[in-house]
C-alpha cells in the first residue's frame, strides 16, 4: 500500500510523518529553531533548511500531510487563513489585473480585496458563482484569477467546481477554491478540476480552538513556487508550534466531521419544525435548493447551518444572548458548538447593500455544530426559541 492509495482516514494519521530517527518519538518534534547550521559553504542547504521563515521541518510535515489529503503536488502553510488568502492573490495577480470572486465569501476575503488589494491596482468582479455563466460573462482580457468559496460563508451557497474549472481552463486562468467548510474529507476541488484549494486550518483541521493558521495546496509547481516566494517575502509562514498542534488535529478531522455533520442534520431538522423559525439552510436538508449539486460534488454536508427567527434582528439577538450551550463566538469547525451573528461579527465590514444582495440578512444566525450530544444542543435551542 502506498500513501496515495491508502484510505483518507489512514492518511490523516500517517501522511507526511515518520518516527523521529534519533529517538523513535512517534510525534514529529517541534523544531523550535530560528536557523540551521550548514556543514560547509559548498554543501549549503544539503539538509534542506537554512532559516525557519523559509522552511521548517515541523511545518513541512504538516504541508506534506495536507498535500496528501488534497491530492495536490505541494502545500504552503501560513500564520493565518487570511495570510494564505493574501499570498495566493498577491502571487497570482499584478497591478492592473482582474479577478472574478464569489459574491458570498468570508468577510476577511471581501475586506482584503475591496479595501487593501484594490489600492494597489487589483480590479475585481464579485458575482453569483452559483451560476457558471455569471463567471464566464465576468471574465475580461486581464482576468488572472477566479476565486470561489463553496459552500459560501455564511449563506452556504454552492458553486459548481467542475463547471467553473472548465471555464477557467478554457481561458488559461487559475481557479482557486476555498475548501474550509467541507475539508478534503467531503470535497476535493483539485479532483474536480480546480487548480488551487486553500483553508483556514484554524477551523476543521485544528478543530479545538487552539491555533490560527492557513494552507494553500496547488496542482501546478509554478503556482506553488510563486506562492511560497510571496510567503517568504512577507514573513507570513506558519510557526512550528502551530504546525505541531495542527498535525494532531488533522488525525481526527474526518471522525469529528462525521459526528458534527450528524449533529448538524438533527439540529437542522429540529429547527425546521419550530414555529419561531422563519427558514433554515443546511445542505443535507431536502429543502436546500442546491442539494443535488452538493450530492454531485461532495460526499457529505458538513457541520455548518444557518437560520432566521421570526421577529427580525431583535429576536435573533435575544436568542443568541439566551443560549447556554452554544457559545457566541466567531470561529467555526471546533468541537465546541458556536453561534455567530454574521452581520455584526464575521461580515461587519461588508456594506449592508452588498450583504443583503448576497443573502446575508440582518437576522441570519450561523451555527457551527460541535460534538456535544445532539439532544442537548437541540434542548438549548428550544429553550431559547421558546422564550421569544
Amino acid at each position: 500500500m502506498t500513501e496515495r492509495t491508502a484510505d483518507f482516514k489512514t492518511r490523516e494519521v500517517h501522511a507526511g510523518v515518520a518516527p523521529d530517527p534519533v529517538t523513535g518519538a512517534i510525534l514529529t518534534p517541534i523544531y523550535q529553531s530560528t536557523t540551521y547550521v550548514q556543514d560547509s559553504v559548498d554543501e549549503y542547504l544539503a539538509k534542506g533548511y537554512s532559516y525557519t521563515r523559509s522552511g521548517n521541518p515541523t511545518v513541512v510535515a504538516l504541508e506534506n500531510r495536507i498535500t496528501s489529503l488534497e491530492n495536490g503536488i505541494g502545500t504552503a502553510c501560513f500564520s493565518t487563513g487570511m495570510a494564505a488568502t493574501s499570498a495566493l492573490m498577491m502571487a497570482l495577480c499584478n497591478a492592473g489585473d482582474h479577478a472574478v470572486i464569489s459574491d458570498v465569501v468570508y468577510g476577511g476575503t471581501h475586506r482584503l480585496t475591496t479595501r487593501v488589494l484594490s489600492r494597489f491596482g487589483l480590479t475585481y468582479s464579485m458575482v453569483d458563482t452559483s451560476d457558471p455563466d455569471n463567471v464566464r460573462n465576468a471574465i475580461r482580457d486581464n482576468t488572472r484569477l477566479i476565486i470561489t468559496e463553496t459552500p459560501a460563508n455564511p449563506t452556504l451557497k454552492i458553486s459548481d467546481i467542475a463547471a467553473i474549472s472548465e471555464i477557467a481552463r478554457g481561458r488559461d486562468i487559475p481557479h482557486a477554491v476555498d475548501n474550509t467548510f467541507l475539508t478534503p474529507f467531503y470535497q476535493k476541488p483539485l479532483e474536480l478540476g480546480a487548480d488551487i484549494t486553500w483553508h483556514s486550518t484554524t477551523k476543521f483541521m485544528d478543530g479545538h480552538n487552539v491555533t490560527v493558521g492557513g494552507s494553500v495546496t496547488c496542482r501546478d509547481e509554478q503556482a506553488l513556487e510563486d506562492i511560497r516566494f510571496v510567503r517568504n517575502c512577507l514573513g507570513s509562514n506558519m510557526s512550528p508550534m502551530v504546525a505541531f498542534f495542527t498535525l494532531q488535529g488533522c488525525k481526527t478531522m474526518s471522525t469529528r466531521l462525521e459526528a458534527q455533520s450528524a449533529n448538524a442534520m438533527r439540529v437542522a431538522q429540529f429547527l425546521e419544525t419550530h414555529p419561531m423559525v422563519e427558514r433554515v439552510a443546511y445542505p443535507g436538508l431536502e429543502s436546500f435548493p442546491q442539494k443535488a449539486l452538493v450530492d454531485q460534488q461532495a460526499s457529505g454536508y458538513g457541520s455548518m447551518l444557518w437560520f432566521e427567527v421570526r421577529g427580525g434582528v431583535e429576536s435573533g439577538k435575544k436568542l443568541m444572548d439566551t443560549l447556554e450551550l452554544w457559545s457566541l463566538a466567531e470561529n467555526l469547525g471546533s468541537v465546541e458548538s458556536l453561534v455567530t451573528h454574521s452581520v455584526t461579527m464575521t461580515h461587519a465590514d461588508m456594506p449592508r447593500e452588498e450583504r443583503i444582495a448576497a443573502g446575508i440578512t440582518d437576522g441570519l444566525v450561523r451555527l457551527s455544530t460541535g460534538l456535544e450530544a445532539a439532544d442537548d444542543l437541540i434542548a438549548d435551542l428550544k429553550q431559547a426559541l421558546d422564550r421569544l
